[in-house]
């Protein structure tokens, strides 16, 4: 292939042995890779040779890879830009997608996803560079908020960041969902903090905590005398809310003869208010939330299908707190910190029993019953260290929650193997076989306590069959490799 053929990879990190790495990694026939250590470089390298794709992670000098990226689009809206790295901050992921990162990858994730991810990016710069220029989009530039407005750094959790800085940048109505409790208001909270009508009212409703007679006249507002005790008009919630967001909670229990109402504004953007025969206009967008599986509403005939179809324009799931116990921990430490913020109370921490138990349990309730506990917990400890005993699960709580204990030793496994570059099966394999050959001394007790023949144990280790097997370095091994997960 002629060199004006060839597709030009820049990939910019502090790490030169990671800049070898993926240069090896992504360089081909029809690829071409430079690499730097420096943001500015990197900047100056992707222009002048009108690059296809940058690889960049977080922390460059002499600015970080979100500023790269921002400088890099402002020249090319459609330049394709990977970030990785150890992201400490979830704004910097929303933000970062918000700006147009083809993808944020962990760092930890990179040796796995990075060739995948890479050539999809440069099959899209292909498809831009062959198609015709493309109206650049209005930029959006939300405010930026001192605090992080959701807390979690699990793999699920990342999935959702990137989708709220995509769906942040345009008006769609977005569909929110997932178990009662997971933090879908936040969800719905963040996507407004970082629209274009940040600066603009937003009202949230929940539609299950209102009487459904009187929903009609809190969204859209009433006459006076349109009912027994509408002794005043009254603006409703979408005029209220005319050029921001309006909220609707628990969707799935809104009455049907109000959907019909909710439809029409989708469609047109009009309404009446309650007693009246004027048609009002409003712009507002509309977030939507459900615990509730909507299709399944649909079908029993209490949701609107039409109705469904206008807010499913974009969904987003929430994972349940048990499948993000990575978060458990910084969830429950960001309550802790804002239960005794501004001298509201004495400074205090939690033991190393407490949080093992807190990420044992299975969260029914998920991010709201945990940080309800740890409110409970600040008033029931007695000293400035929460114990395990301090949390006041009862004991049927305590012993359900021994599968989430094997849940999260299972996951971290996996991040050991995934860390390792292992196979998770082989490496747990190799685990069992160290861990018997240190409890029994020898490789026919480990054996017969595995169950399996003495060929397969050292299999399991990688030694040929004829190899004799040492107790000591077996021992020695399993220990790190426990230590590992």
């Amino acid at each position: 292939m002629e060199d004006s053929q060839k597709q030009t990879v820049v990939i910019a990190d502090n790490d030169p042995d990671f800049l070898e790495w993926a240069a090896r990694h992504l360089e081909a026939e029809t690829v071409e890779v430079e690499t730097t250590r420096s943001a500015e470089e990197a900047l100056k390298l992707f222009n002048d040779r009108q690059a296809d794709l940058l690889v960049a992670e977080f922390q460059l000098r002499p600015f970080d890879g979100v500023e790269l990226l921002k400088r890099v689009r402002m020249a090319n809206p459609n330049a394709m830009v990977i970030l990785n790295g150890r992201v400490h901050s979830t704004n910097a992921v929303i933000e970062a997608m918000r700006l147009g990162a083809f993808d944020v990858l962990r760092r930890e994730a990179v040796n796995f996803e990075l060739r995948a991810i890479a050539e999809r990016a440069l099959a899209a710069a292909e498809q831009m560079r062959a198609a015709e220029d493309r109206s650049k989009s209005d930029p959006i530039i939300p405010p930026q908020p001192t605090d992080d407005l959701i807390i979690g750094r699990s793999p699920a959790m990342q999935d959702v960041y990137k989708l709220i800085g995509r769906v942040a940048r345009a008006d769609a109505p977005v569909l929110i969902t997932g178990e009662s409790g997971v933090g879908k208001e936040v969800v719905s909270n963040a996507i407004h903090k970082f629209s274009r009508r940040a600066k603009s009212e937003y009202v949230a409703i929940n539609c299950a905590a209102i009487p459904s007679n009187l929903l009609e006249s809190e969204l859209f507002g009433h006459e006076k005398g349109a009912f027994t005790g509408a002794v005043n008009q009254r603006i409703g919630r979408f005029e209220q809310c005319h050029g921001g967001t309006l909220f609707l909670d628990e969707i799935g229990d809104m009455p049907l003869e109000v959907q019909s109402k909710l439809l029409r504004v989708l469609q047109s953007g009009e309404f009446s208010r309650v007693g009246g025969n004027q048609t009002l206009q409003t712009d507002v967008r509309i977030l939507a939330a459900t615990n509730k599986r909507l299709e399944e509403e649909v079908e029993h005939g209490t949701f609107r299908e039409d109705l469904f179809y206008r807010l499913n324009v974009v969904r987003i799931h929430i994972p349940p707190l048990r499948q993000r116990l990575e978060d458990i921990r910084l969830l429950a430490e960001h309550f802790l910190a804002k239960r005794t913020e501004g001298g509201r109370g004495r400074p205090m921490q939690f033991s190393r029993e407490a949080i093992e138990m807190l990420e044992g349990y299975h969260w029914p309730g998920n991010v709201r019953e945990l940080e309800n506990l740890i409110q409970r917990a600040c008033v029931l400890a007695t000293g400035n260290v929460i114990l395990a005993n301090d949390l006041p699960f009862d004991q049927a709580s305590r012993n359900e929650s021994e599968p989430a204990v094997l849940e999260r030793a299972a996951r971290r496994f996996l991040q050991a193997a995934e860390a390792g570059g292992l196979s998770p099966v082989a490496l747990a394999h190799k685990l069992l076989a160290e861990t018997a050959l240190s409890e029994t001394g020898n490789d026919e007790k480990a054996a017969a306590l595995l169950g399996v023949s003495k060929e397969e144990l050292l299999g399991y280790l990688g030694i040929a069959s004829e190899t004799e097997s040492s107790p000591r370095k077996g021992k020695g091994t399993s220990r790190a490799a426990a230590k590992a997960i």
